[in-house]
């Protein structure tokens, strides 16, 4: 069951309403995420988290240009959405969980007027077909 205090997301995932996000840090955020790149670069660390990946593959993996990645993980990394961790010579980039709890704590925040768990599960919508891996810089 559902407690005051937090959100169901699927997958029997909850989180807790623990940080709360401005409209302005909100913004950031979806900015951030407004971009073909830095989206696919996103998706595909959430889909291997919680390990993450090193730069170098992740670059591999989409086919970006490792400056132009740099770029864009850092982009990510300020606005909250990822986390970086050294590995020898490597770097590796996996989700701030906590940077997608306050982002979806905030859109939902106020969802259904109170009642967010008419908004769940989030993970069970229907995923778009046809969307290429490759994407440009």
């Amino acid at each position: 069951d559902l407690r005051d205090s937090q959100l169901y997301i699927g997958c029997g995932l909850y989180f807790e309403f623990t940080r709360h996000m401005d409209t302005s840090t909100a913004v950031d955020t979806l900015s951030a995420l407004a971009q073909p790149s830095r989206l696919q670069i996103f998706r595909l660390l959430v889909k291997h988290s919680p390990a993450g990946l090193a730069a170098g593959k992740i670059a591999d993996d989409l086919g970006v240009r490792h400056n132009t990645l740099s770029t864009h993980v850092a982009i990510l990394t300020r606005a909250g959405l990822l986390k970086s961790e050294r590995d020898g010579r490597s770097i590796i980039y996996s989700v701030n969980p906590q940077g997608i709890k306050s982002l979806l704590a905030y859109l939902v925040e106020d969802c259904c007027n109170g009642q967010p768990e008419l908004c769940t599960p989030i993970s069970s919508a229907p995923k778009q077909q046809g969307r290429s891996k490759r994407i440009a810089d």
